[in-house]
């Protein structure tokens, strides 16, 4: 029987707030209920978690076909970016515009071409950034997002990795403005910004109970 990912990621980061062996030990035994085939799946995100930062060398490696389930390993040794406007991921996602980047991953406007055209955002994870640890980071946000299900945050629509390996998922592409850019652009009263901020308060109320 497959592997439910959200309750998978949901028992990883639950894991990753144990303070000793023994605690997270004992909270896998109780949330795994005996399923050894959850626990090894787990286990497999924590170990990549808390190994040292470093990226891995063997070629062997360099395909999610050899890594360990829903983690992937960039392919590229130098670390040298593949993936700029104008590529095209999974044979149906083509980057059009960077839109964003954060500390290990940049964000790009693409154009799905199949099985529907539509304009979505791909978040790809930066060359170089593709130690353990970061990889693993990338995959518990992937999760997490997957689990949303709010109409204001971004919903995910896809995923899976470049031909170097490095793992990308798509979600919904929100065009707007920076809601602090947004507040100060219309010199809005500290009223009427907490107003504008009770939705952004109820999409985090959302994402407590679903455990994030």
């Amino acid at each position: 029987m497959p592997v439910d990912p959200k309750l998978a990621q949901r028992i990883f980061l639950a894991a990753l707030e144990t303070v000793s062996p023994a605690d997270r030990a004992a909270l896998l035994d109780r949330d795994c209920a005996g399923d050894a085939v959850l626990r090894c799946r787990v286990e497999a995100l924590l170990r990549a978690h808390d190994e040292p930062d470093g990226p891995v060398d063997s070629p062997a490696a360099a395909s999610p076909v050899n890594a360990p389930t829903g983690l992937y390993v960039a392919a590229d040794p130098d670390g040298l970016p593949v993936e700029s406007v104008g590529s095209v991921l999974a044979g149906r996602y083509k980057l059009l515009e960077a839109i964003g980047e954060g500390g290990m991953g940049a964000v790009f406007m693409a154009q799905q071409t199949e099985p529907v055209r539509r304009l979505v955002a791909v978040k790809l994870i930066k060359a170089g950034m593709d130690s353990k640890q970061v990889l693993a980071r990338f995959e518990a946000e992937r999760q997490a997002l997957a689990l949303m299900d709010h109409p204001n945050i971004a919903k995910v629509l896809d995923a899976g990795a470049t031909d170097a390996g490095r793992p990308f998922f798509v979600m919904e592409l929100v065009k707007g403005v920076p809601i602090t850019k947004f507040c100060d652009d219309r010199k809005l009263t500290p009223r009427q910004r907490l107003k504008l901020f009770v939705p952004v308060c109820q999409a985090i109320q959302h994402a407590h109970q679903k455990g994030i």
